[in-house]
C-alpha cells in the first residue's frame, strides 16, 4: 500500500523554513550487471528525498491502530505468483541477452569478412565461425520466444489479483488517512523543526534544499522496482558545521512488495 501525501502538505513542505544545517544524501543502488556476472553500481537521479522532523512510520502506525480496522494484506499465494513472474522475467531477459549476443557476433562477422578475399585462409576461418553462430541464432531465437511466452502467461495470471488487492488497500488507506496530512502539520508545527524535501541530481546526489535546524530528522525516500520498492526511514541528527552527509543504499532500505 503506497502511502502518499496530499497536495496541501507538499505546498506545505515547500515553503519550510531554511536553517543553518546542511544534509547531503547520496543514492546509489547494486544491480546485476547486465553483460556479465555479478553486479554494478547505478546513481540513481531523480528520486525525491525528504527530512522529516519526526518518525513518519510511527504516526502512520499509530493511526492504524486507532482506526481498528486492519489493512489488508496482500495473500501468501499471490506473493508466491509474483515471485514465479520474477524468475519468469529473469529467464526471458537471460534468453534475450543470449539471442542479442549472438546476432551481433553475426553482424561483427559479417563486417569483417566483407574485407577479406574469399580465397585466404583467414576468410575461410571466419566463414566458418560465422556459420557456427548462424547455427545457433534459431535456438536462441526460439528460446526467446519460449521464455517470453512463459513469462507472458504468468504475469496475466497475476495482473487481475494484483489490481484487487491494491484497490482494496487504497480504499482502506483512503478512509484510514484521511486526516493524515493534518496530524503531520500539527506535528511539524509542535516540534518547531523544519520538513524540507530535494531530488537527486545525475549523480545521485541531493544538496542545497537539506537545509535545516539542528535537531532530530528522519531522511524518507523510496524507489520502485519491477516488483518491489525500496523504502528509506533513517533516523539522523543534524548538527551545525560541516555538512553531514547519508548515504541511502540496498542495504540499508526496507523492501517491499509493490502491486
Amino acid at each position: 500500500m503506497r502511502r502518499t501525501l496530499p497536495l496541501a502538505l507538499s505546498l506545505l513542505l515547500t515553503a519550510a523554513a531554511c536553517g543553518p544545517a546542511e544534509v547531503v544524501v547520496t543514492m546509489e543502488l547494486d544491480v546485476p550487471n547486465p553483460d556479465g556476472e555479478g553486479t554494478m553500481q547505478i546513481l540513481l537521479s531523480d528520486v525525491e528525498v525528504q527530512l522529516i522532523p519526526f518518525d513518519r512510520d510511527v504516526v502512520f502506525d499509530s493511526i492504524t491502530t486507532a482506526y481498528g480496522t486492519p489493512e489488508p494484506e496482500i495473500p501468501a499465494e499471490l506473493i508466491e505468483r509474483r515471485a514465479e513472474v520474477q524468475a519468469a522475467q529473469a529467464e526471458w531477459d537471460a534468453a534475450t541477452r543470449r539471442w542479442a549476443t549472438i546476432r551481433d557476433t553475426l553482424q561483427t562477422l559479417s563486417e569483417v569478412l566483407e574485407t577479406l578475399n574469399r580465397g585466404s585462409g583467414d576468410y575461410v576461418v571466419l566463414f566458418r565461425e560465422f556459420n557456427e553462430w548462424d547455427g545457433q541464432l534459431s535456438a536462441a531465437e526460439r528460446e526467446q520466444e519460449r521464455t517470453f511466452t512463459a513469462f507472458d502467461a504468468l504475469q496475466q495470471g497475476t495482473i487481475r489479483a494484483s489490481d484487487s488487492v491494491r484497490v482494496l488497500q487504497d480504499n482502506w488507506a483512503d478512509d484510514a488517512f484521511a486526516d493524515i496530512g493534518t496530524v503531520f502539520t500539527e506535528k511539524q508545527r509542535a516540534l518547531g523543526l523544519d520538513w524540507v524535501m530535494d531530488t537527486t541530481d545525475a549523480n545521485g546526489i541531493a544538496r542545497g534544499g537539506l537545509m535545516v535546524k539542528p535537531g532530530q530528522y528522519w531522511v524518507y525516500a523510496r524507489y520502485e522496482q519491477a516488483y518491489t520498492e525500496l523504502y528509506w526511514n533513517i533516523p539522523i541528527t543534524v548538527e551545525g558545521g560541516e555538512p553531514l552527509t547519508v548515504s541511502l543504499t540496498r542495504s540499508n532500505a526496507q523492501e517491499r512488495v509493490k502491486l
